[in-house]
């Protein structure tokens, strides 16, 4: 169960290698969260991964998991629900693509999609059941600003993390009143190794920051968070820009 500051005992992170939910959990270790379940597919990283969080003196283990392989997620995340109750759930795996390339070849595009949303839309289903039934917990689903408006340099993975967004917001409604949470992530830029050699987006951010306001998120029991906070005003202006003019913008 969470402590009186919202902080989870147990975590279940999707996407163990994530530079942002790693930070997140490292976060959360300092303060209370003692048992760290990190699924991915398995690799030295998430191994590394899974060592690092133990010399910080949380039980972790890394857990083999495919975002893509959604016949397998009931059994792969059910197990581990068996295995106790799980106070957070943080779905952080996603893909960026490449624009260029995606654009000539539909299939790699295909992808980014399954991930960033076929992939997520059956794992968030899976583990909201489990939440839902034991009763308490959170998902929390890192989205984008990406996904606010779809803009020419980045519309397919944009609207991939659009339908995830809208997606969450359904279910955290579906949700309500079941003491299930979810709370919707939206981060800008963050300065991660997905996004290593391109150009930096004003107001970028660090991997850390967005942790902080995850455990903020949590502790006000928030159903959407922004990372850095002006950025939802930033947004919100772009989001009502005339087409016209916004194919314009150098975006």
């Amino acid at each position: 169960m969470k402590d009186a500051f919202g902080t989870p005992q147990s975590l279940l992170i999707l996407g163990g290698t994530s530079e942002i939910a790693l930070a997140t959990a490292r976060r959360l270790i300092g303060r209370r969260t003692r048992t760290v379940h990190l699924a991915g597919r398995p690799s030295p990283a998430l191994d590394a991964a899974a060592e690092h969080l133990r010399s910080l003196g949380a039980d972790a283990r890394a857990v083999p998991f495919d975002a893509l392989d959604t016949g397998s997620h009931e059994e792969v995340l059910g197990k581990l629900f068996v295995e106790g109750d799980i106070d957070m759930v943080l779905l952080a795996f996603g893909v960026l693509g490449d624009q260029a390339r995606d654009e000539q070849e539909p299939l790699s595009a295909v992808q980014v999609a399954q991930v960033n949303y076929t992939g997520a839309v059956s794992a968030s289903l899976v583990c909201a059941g489990a939440l839902r039934r034991q009763g308490h917990g959170s998902l929390v689903v890192l989205s984008s600003v990406a996904g606010e408006r779809a803009r020419r340099s980045n519309f397919i993975y944009g609207s991939s993390k659009a339908g995830l967004d809208a997606f969450a917001q359904g279910l955290g409604d579906s949700l309500h009143g079941s003491g299930v949470h979810v709370m919707i992530v939206r981060p800008g830029f963050v300065r991660t190794k997905m996004t290593a050699g391109l150009p930096e987006a004003p107001l970028a951010t660090t991997p850390e920051a967005v942790a902080e306001a995850i455990e903020t998120g949590l502790r006000r029991h928030a159903e959407t968070v922004w990372v850095p906070g002006a950025l939802r005003f930033v947004m919100s202006a772009l989001r009502h820009v005339p087409r016209a003019l916004f194919r314009k913008l150098p975006v």
